[in-house]
C-alpha cells in the first residue's frame, strides 16, 4: 500500500533508492543524498543510534559497513509518501564478517529537500531470545 500525497518523493524514487541500497555502490546511492544530508542510523552510542552528518560521512560510514557485510539487502514491505516525507517498512538480511545474521524488521524515515535525501533516520527490531518484556 501506498499513500502519496502532491509533492516530493514519489514511489519511483524510492524504489530507485532500495535498489541503489541493495546494489552497494555507495557511489550510487550518494546520488540520492543531499551535500548537507544527515543520517541517524540504528545502532549507535547515542539514544537516537549514529548520527552521521554530510555526504562525505554517510558515504565512508555506507562503505564501511558494506565491507564488513558484503550481502546485505533490504526488502521492501511498505512505504508511507507525504508531502516532502517518506516511510519505507523493509527486511534487512544479511551476515557480517564477524558471524552476526541481519535478519529484522525495520523502517527509515527520510525527510527530503527536492528529490535529495536530506535526513534518514532508521529503525530496526532486535531480535532477542530471553523471554522479556
Amino acid at each position: 500500500m501506498t499513500l502519496q500525497t502532491a509533492a516530493g518523493p514519489t514511489p519511483a524514487l524510492m524504489k530507485a533508492i532500495n535498489a541503489a541500497f541493495n546494489s552497494r555502490d555507495v557511489d550510487r546511492i550518494m546520488e540520492f543524498f543531499a551535500d548537507d544530508c544527515t543520517f541517524l542510523m540504528a545502532r549507535g552510542p547515542e539514544p537516537e543510534g549514529r548520527r552521521v552528518h554530510g555526504k562525505a560521512a554517510v558515504r565512508k560510514v555506507l562503505a564501511d559497513r558494506f565491507a564488513v557485510i558484503r550481502d546485505m539487502r533490504w526488502d521492501h514491505v511498505d512505504q508511507v509518501i507525504a508531502g516532502q516525507r517518506a516511510v519505507t517498512v523493509w527486511m534487512v538480511t544479511g551476515r557480517g564478517d564477524d558471524g552476526e545474521r541481519l535478519n529484522y524488521r525495520g523502517c527509515d524515515i527520510y525527510e527530503f529537500r527536492g528529490d535529495k535525501i536530506l535526513n534518514k533516520d532508521t529503525y530496526w527490531k532486535l531480535v532477542e531470545t530471553k523471554d522479556r518484556l
